[in-house]
């Protein structure tokens, strides 16, 4: 029991966390006149944070020769959260931190049904089915209700 509900005890934590963030980096964006300021300062805070947790942890820094094994579209993650902190500092005062989160979940189900179904990105092949659907269906439903 413990072995599911710490881990998804810390998924609803991170969720929360993603809010926050959200709407501080909208804040800034505010304060700061300047949504690329807002997105760097909120990149450069979370760099500081990851050279702790990585000097924490006593994690040696990959070498040359397995970083060079490493497919280049390995490395484009932060270029997509930089998309996502970009968009949500413009999105989230228009669209509220409500309809912009279950928006953005919404997009992260669909893509995850998608690559999961096709395996992208070296993921398992999980197929779409009927359940799957009505999940993704009762979502979309949810945006539609949390959006009125």
């Amino acid at each position: 029991m413990l072995n599911v509900l710490l881990p998804s005890a810390l998924a609803v934590v991170a969720g929360i966390s993603i809010v926050v963030q959200q709407v501080l980096n909208a804040n800034l964006r505010a304060a700061l006149n300047s949504a690329a300021w807002s997105g760097f300062m909120s990149y450069f805070v979370g760099l500081a944070c990851m050279v702790v947790l990585a000097i924490t942890l006593r994690d040696p820094a990959p070498s040359v020769a397995v970083a060079s094994r490493i497919p280049w579209w390995a490395w484009s993650g932060g270029m997509f959260g930089a998309i996502f902190i970009g968009l949500a500092i413009f999105l989230v005062p228009q669209l509220g931190a409500a309809t912009f989160i279950a928006l953005l979940v919404a997009g992260q189900m669909l893509g995850s049904v998608a690559f999961d179904h096709f395996g992208w990105l070296g993921l398992a092949q999980r197929s779409v089915d009927l359940t799957r659907l009505l999940g993704v269906a009762l979502l979309i439903g949810g945006v539609v209700l949390i959006r009125r």
